[in-house]
């Protein structure tokens, strides 16, 4: 109960928080407005000069459109996808911009209404230091109307948040139908991604087979055989000892591929455990800042796990780096996993290891990015839903 009351206080801080910013960009989104507006006048009848004044507008009101997405993102959680063309995009954006403001404003009247709320609900208790309460009963009637008021305003914050993200998505974003279409698409296309990296990760396991663990076997069994044959004593303990030292390599080499198909440890201690196994199993010092507070879906563990630990073989391969970096930060809706190294940078993110990686991510509906400029560092991100 109280980690729910607790969640719900901070999601509403951060969607009054939201509300609270976006009353500022209403304002500066009217005067656009306004300023829109008088310059069309003149030209209104003119359709090749209207054209050419609200592009010049639309350009300015695309800007505010991309900060106004910025905040839906960080602060409501909603992320908006447009599926405009250049020029209809900045015609969409002025659009926005002139139905949003309002909407904006609304935002502000509501925090100002939570602000007078909490400030009548609560007299009771402090307005006896500042003035003589002779009609208690218009006191009590006053707090009860500021605490309705509170409760409203309150609900109200939520409210307004909805509607500024179905105004951003009226305007901006995919129509329900394009919407739908586009996930089909796209699920079939992660579909068949997550199929080739199957197909890839199994190949790989063979070929580590084949070459690795199946030729030393093919060695442990001659040296066996060698050693049955000899007839000098001290020569057939030192092939045995030979085909013992053959066995060990052996069964670490195929520990060595059964932990890279699927670590047990995941399974038996979590993700954390993984991950510290991952930085050990390193030849570079790996730093590890795991922040996750709560258990998490299994695939969500798996996926997690295989992002860090193909960044990690990557960057001793190709990075040319002294040193890596781990995050891994759960909030309320997603895990982000980070990986930062100090290397030389240029990260072909065209690659099998890193178009794998987006594959998996792809399949959970999350986000993977990949920075790598000439010189470095690089930093392979992915960011997860879990909520």
């Amino acid at each position: 109960m109280k980690q729910a009351v607790a969640r719900w206080g901070r999601d509403w801080t951060r969607q009054a928080a939201g509300l609270a910013s976006g009353t500022a960009t209403a304002v500066a989104e009217l005067l656009l407005a306004l300023a829109a507006g008088l310059a069309v006048l003149p030209v209104a009848a003119w359709p090749r000069g209207r054209r050419a004044v609200l592009r010049r507008f639309g350009a300015v009101a695309r800007k505010a459109a991309d900060v106004e997405v910025r905040r839906l993102a960080r602060f409501h959680g909603v992320r908006i996808s447009s599926v405009h063309e250049a020029g209809e995009e900045a015609h969409a954006a002025l659009r926005y911009v002139v139905a949003r403001w309002p909407l904006g404003l609304v935002g502000g009247v509501v925090l100002g209404c939570v602000v007078i709320g909490a400030g009548y609900g609560t007299f009771m208790l402090y307005g006896w230091a500042i003035t003589d309460l002779r009609h208690l009963w218009a006191v009590i009637a006053s707090s009860l109307a500021g605490l309705f008021l509170l409760f409203l305003a309150v609900q109200g914050v939520f409210g307004v948040a909805a509607l500024e993200a179905q105004a951003a998505r009226h305007f901006l974003g995919p129509s329900h139908h394009d919407e739908l279409e586009r996930r089909i698409a796209q699920l079939a296309a992660s579909r068949a991604e997550v199929m080739d990296v199957v197909h890839d990760e199994r190949r790989r396991i063979e070929r580590d087979l084949h070459d690795g663990v199946q030729q030393r076997l093919v060695a442990l069994g001659m040296l066996i055989g060698r050693a049955r044959r000899h007839r000098d004593p001290e020569r057939a303990a030192a092939l045995l000892l030979q085909a013992h030292e053959e066995s060990r390599r052996a069964l670490a080499e195929l520990r060595e591929v059964a932990w890279r198909v699927y670590p047990a440890v995941l399974d038996e201690a979590g993700l954390r455990a993984a991950l510290e196994s991952v930085a050990e199993r390193s030849p570079l010092p790996v730093t590890l800042a795991y922040q996750v507070a709560r258990p998490l879906p299994r695939q969500v563990e798996t996926v997690a796990y295989f992002v860090v630990s193909e960044a990690v073989t990557n960057v001793v391969k190709h990075a040319g780096a002294t040193r890596l970096d781990v995050r891994v930060v759960l909030d309320e809706r997603e895990l982000t996993v980070t990986v930062r190294d100090d290397g030389t940078g240029g990260a072909d993110v065209r690659g099998g290891g890193l178009t794998g990686l987006a594959s998996r991510v792809a399949a959970l509906d999350g986000r993977f990015t990949v920075d790598s400029p000439a010189g470095g560092p690089t930093v392979v991100g992915a960011e997860l839903p879990c909520g």
